[in-house]
């Protein structure tokens, strides 16, 4: 655990001291070596459960692949960002990328908490340097309205959960994820535990984000620079998950007549998001949307309490960061090129580009969950632990599916097939840094269908 936790810590005075020419080249080979060592997290004794490396941060099978997915990102924002931030001076471009490691340094230790104040605070701490790259690299004027929803959405999601962590600590004397599940399970009777219950998901919920509090998020995709836009999908919405997956233990007797509407707003909002993705003109706001469907799926998989459900959760989660970050990649190659987000603007680009098509194609297909990659997994782990509980979900979730590989199909048809527009007359050829960077984002997520058990969970 400190042999990541450490350089990554020590990459900010690295970034600061080091000849502003070998600034790029440093930190990407520096931090592609935290997230190769990272790798040694999934070889996890998954006999005992926990790996210790204080009484205050642990790992364990459901950490591990979150925590891998986050230190894998850091080399992969700082290579998408370098072309968006040529044109700046050197003290601006360091200071974004010690942001982005910052936000590196806080998701390991949110993700490694076994306090759940701990993990409160670091929660809480991912917001500053997301709110900073957005409002201050974000690429239109909109930037600090996204900011504004972004931080108040999130903020009035999570007051209510210090709340309830602190009635926690009272009633049970503890808020370790060690002790807490051997503590007996609180008697919840009364109208104010129902709240407390809520107290306790409700952060989470608009994290995910769960449909009906997503609002901030197709707005700060849109406003966010690159990296902001795969931190935020990659890693940020899988806090929301995590941290469902975390409290369920201590709900029980609650959640089983509790989580009916939460379960039903999420099973609505895949078909709704889905919906409006089908007529979004803007590419990232399209891909923003997917996720909000992706993650409504995850949220009702985390609520349904099977080990199934928990299972398809976890898979989805790294898979979807996995692909929403590629595709954001790839939305992004475009909008260097072309200045433009429109997709009726910069369409039929295979004639120009052909192998940046090969990965949208990779990419499309993966979003829409082919098999065999992990995303087709997930879901499938998911839809088969809701269709247990109450076969009326299949109706939802089967037209999830239809309407999800409608618009992947849309999206990839509409930005790669047809006629060139005539304004377009000169591209920039593809550089080896962004084919590099697709290949990054999508071979973790071919060889994970030879070896799965990798993000599994607990289930393994």
């Amino acid at each position: 655990m400190l042999k990541i936790l450490l350089p990554t810590i020590m990459l900010i005075p690295t970034i600061w001291s080091i000849p502003a020419k070998h600034l790029w080249s440093a930190t990407l080979s520096y931090s592609l070596a935290i997230s190769l060592i990272s790798l040694t997290w999934l070889k996890s004794s998954a006999e005992s459960g926990w790996s210790f490396l204080s009484p205050y941060m642990a790992t364990d099978p459901l950490s591990t692949p979150l925590l891998t997915l986050t230190c894998w990102l850091l080399p992969l924002m700082i290579l998408a960002s370098q072309n968006h931030t040529a044109s700046e001076p050197f003290s601006r471009q360091r200071t974004y990328i010690t942001l982005l490691t910052s936000l590196q340094i806080f998701l390991i230790m949110a993700f490694s908490a076994t306090e759940v104040i701990m993990f409160y605070i670091m929660f809480e701490a991912t917001l500053i340097p997301t709110l900073v790259i957005i409002t201050r690299w974000g690429n239109q004027t909109e930037r600090l309205n996204a900011g504004t929803y972004f931080l108040f959405y999130t903020l009035a999601g999570s007051l209510p959960l210090l709340v309830a962590l602190l009635l926690l600590q009272n009633n049970t004397g503890t808020l370790s994820l060690l002790t807490l599940q051997y503590a007996p399970s609180m008697q919840l009777f009364s109208f104010a535990d129902k709240l407390w219950w809520a107290g306790c998901l409700l952060a989470f919920l608009v994290k995910m984000p769960l449909y009906g509090a997503h609002l901030w998020l197709p707005k700060a995709h849109v406003e966010a620079p690159i990296a902001g836009s795969m931190v935020l999908a990659a890693v940020l919405l899988k806090l929301g998950g995590y941290g469902m997956m975390r409290m369920m233990i201590m709900l029980e007797p609650l959640t089983k007549e509790l989580s009916y509407p939460f379960i039903i707003l999420a099973l609505w909002g895949v078909i709704m998001t889905g919906s409006i993705c089908l007529r979004q003109t803007d590419l990232k706001s399209l891909i923003a949307y997917s996720s909000v469907s992706h993650m409504g799926l995850v949220a009702a998989g985390i609520l349904i309490q099977t080990p199934w459900g928990f299972t398809g959760a976890l898979i989805l989660m790294i898979a979807h960061g996995l692909t929403s970050s590629a595709l954001f990649c790839l939305a992004n190659t475009n909008y260097e090129r072309t200045h433009s987000r429109t997709m009726v603007l910069a369409r039929g680009l295979q004639m120009v580009l052909p192998l940046m098509t090969a990965w949208w194609f990779i990419a499309g297909l993966a979003n829409l969950a082919l098999p065999p990659l992990p995303n087709l997994m997930g879901e499938l782990m998911i839809i088969t632990s809701l269709f247990h509980w109450s076969w009326w979900t299949i109706a939802l979730t089967g037209a999830g599916t239809l309407i999800t590989a409608s618009y992947s199909l849309y999206m990839f048809l509409m930005t790669q097939r047809g006629p060139l527009p005539a304004h377009i007359i000169s591209l920039d050829p593809t550089h080896s840094r962004e084919h590099l960077l697709l290949t990054l984002h999508l071979l973790p997520l071919i060889l994970l269908i030879s070896k799965p058990e990798l993000i599994w969970g607990w289930a393994a």
